[in-house]
Order: C-alpha cells, then structure tokens, then sequence
C-alpha cells in the first residue's frame, strides 16, 4: 500500500499576520492571500505534501466556500458563524482517522491541546515559515545551482560593425 502523503492544514489569516512578508500585504488581504497559496502551492508541490488552506469567513453572510487549486492544494474559506478554528480541528480529526499524518499550522494556543488531543501535530506559524525559507533555499539551489553566468562581459560592441558603433557613439555624444 501506497503511504499517503502527509496533510498541512494551515490557518491562513494566522500565517498572514506573523510572516513578515505577507504582514506588509494586509492592507489588500486579496494580495496576501494571493501570495500566501502561491508560496504553499510551491512548497507543498516540492515536499509532496497535500495542503488545506483555511480562511476564516466569520463575518460573512456567504455559505462555505471552497476551491481546488491544484491537485494538492485546496482552499476553504468557512461559512458564516464558523470560525476557521473549528473548520480547522473537525478536518483535522477526520483526516486523522483516515490514517493520515497531519500538521496543523497555527499560532494559536487555544487550539493546541485540542490538535493535539486530535492526534495531530502543531508547526506554529513562524517556525513555518522558517520551513517554508529553508524549502524555497533548497528549491532555488537545486533548480537555479546549476545554471551559471558568463564569465564575460556581453557588450554589443563586440558584436556590432564599426559604421553602426560610430552612430551609436555619435547619438550618445548628443544626449549629454
């Protein structure tokens, strides 16, 4: 049998407001949001990970609203009268029961005990980010490692004729 992949379950606007990054977006949460699903989109995708992100929609008369982003990434935003927090504990006591390793990412302390009661593991958000700097380093070492710059200078005047470079200097000499 195939081992599952592990399951993040991760309180959005609690990372939203301790990742120093997406702290400085919060005056347009769209944008913030928009960069966070980016970032866990990437790392989840890196990591083999399944993620959920939960968005609190407490104040809201809209239903539940949910969105696949990929085939590992989806997006909930609760319905009116549920806060992200107990959207966040029943999905992670039921993806436990179904056998899966979960993470719960939340800085929350009044969640703790109950994740863990859950049978869950808690990653408080700044120690997330910290995993998701660490994957990013990675991915850009493996990927970009790799690819090395030319060790001279590409000038255009290697590659152009001596009438053309005449002009070029002529129109530099009149601009200053």
């Amino acid at each position: 049998m195939k081992k599952q992949r592990e399951h993040y379950i991760v309180d959005g606007y609690n990372v939203i407001n301790s990742w120093p990054e997406l702290m400085e977006l919060r005056k347009d949460l769209s944008e913030a949001r928009d960069r966070l699903i980016h970032i866990l989109s990437e790392y989840g995708s890196y990591e083999k990970y399944d993620v959920t992100l939960v968005f609190d929609a407490l104040f809201t008369a809209d239903e539940e609203h949910y969105e696949q982003i990929n085939e590992h990434l989806e997006l909930i935003y609760t319905g009116m009268g549920e806060t992200a927090d107990s959207y966040i504990e029943h999905l992670a006591y039921a993806s436990v029961r179904r056998g899966r390793e979960v993470h719960v990412v939340t800085s929350d302390s009044a969640e703790q005990s109950v994740i863990l009661g859950a049978g869950a593991y808690r990653i408080p958000s700044r120690e997330f980010h910290r995993i998701v700097q660490q994957t990013k380093k990675k991915i850009r070492d493996e990927y970009l490692g790799k690819v090395t710059l030319p060790l001279v200078r590409n000038e255009v005047g290697s590659r152009i004729d001596n009438e053309t470079a005449a002009k070029l200097e002529k129109i530099r000499k009149n601009h200053h």
